[in-house]
């Protein structure tokens, strides 16, 4: 286990330092807050992809949904860990030189800009935090060899984050108003919806199917902590699903109006 998280460690801060100076010189007119948000963001696709591709695996490698096993399971946990530590610290670099663009920070590093962060973007830090301290020890160390089948579903809920990130790159291109970025925000709400939000009725569905139980009743055949944290894994998801519903609106609405102001000038 230690390889893992050593491989870890060294991928994603040695990724995320490679797009930065990439970046820095070949877009030479980007600023730190641009190359940051970029590198960023390709980092995080990367590690979706791997992720997604782990949650495939498993998955589909568990014919027992309850005592089957897959080293990849407690393998790409701990090889994650290291990722979303460093996240955590790139995100609050995006912050920092975005705000310092806009002409809100200083120069320096301050517990000000610290708290601004937390403040802005706590429903990220506390997704992040909660993966690492209570997603992690339990299925390294309580789950006792039970549930890889679903581990491996929410592994595969990443599958829409390198989308949202390519939505993001595009935005910082320049390219918002382009059939790419709208086809990409489609592609995003289908993947987000299926993978972060109906894979948790696929999950109770397929325990079911296993088990003899009706879909709608095998809430009532599972312990309460499983519900409990099954829930507390939705109710975020449905939180950004919604922001991402509102985005598309606000969207659609502008080039809506858009293409109305063109045809009246025509």
């Amino acid at each position: 286990m230690l390889t893992y998280l050593l491989c870890g460690g060294v991928v994603f801060p040695g990724l995320f330092y490679s797009f930065r100076k990439v970046l820095k010189h070949t877009l030479t007119h980007w600023s730190d807050a641009d190359v940051v948000l970029v590198s960023e963001r390709l980092v995080s696709a990367i590690h979706a992809s791997l992720a997604t591709a782990a949650g495939v695996t498993i998955v589909t490698s568990c014919r027992d949904v309850m005592t089957d096993s897959h080293w990849l399971v407690n393998g790409f946990v701990v090889f994650g860990a290291p990722y979303m530590a460093h996240d955590l610290f790139a995100m609050y670099l995006s912050h920092y030189h975005t705000q310092r663009v806009r002409g809100h920070s200083h120069s320096d590093h301050s517990l000000q800009t610290v708290k601004a962060f937390l403040f802005r973007d706590w429903m990220l830090v506390l997704h992040h935090l909660t993966l690492l301290v209570i997603f992690l020890p339990i299925t390294l160390f309580f789950r006792r060899g039970l549930g890889d089948f679903f581990i491996g579903c929410l592994f595969t809920a990443e599958f829409s984050t390198p989308f949202v990130s390519v939505g993001k790159i595009l935005i910082q291109l320049g390219l918002d108003d382009t059939r790419l970025h709208r086809i990409n925000g489609i592609i995003v709400l289908v993947s987000f919806f299926t993978c972060r939000i109906l894979v948790f009725p696929f999950m109770y569905w397929m325990y079911g199917r296993q088990f003899g139980i009706p879909l709608h009743k095998v809430a009532f055949h599972l312990p309460l902590h499983c519900n409990v944290g099954n829930l507390v894994i939705l109710a975020p998801q449905i939180y950004w699903f919604t922001l991402l519903l509102r985005k598309a609106q606000r969207l659609y609405l502008r080039q809506r109006r858009g293409t109305g102001d063109g045809s009246k000038t025509d």
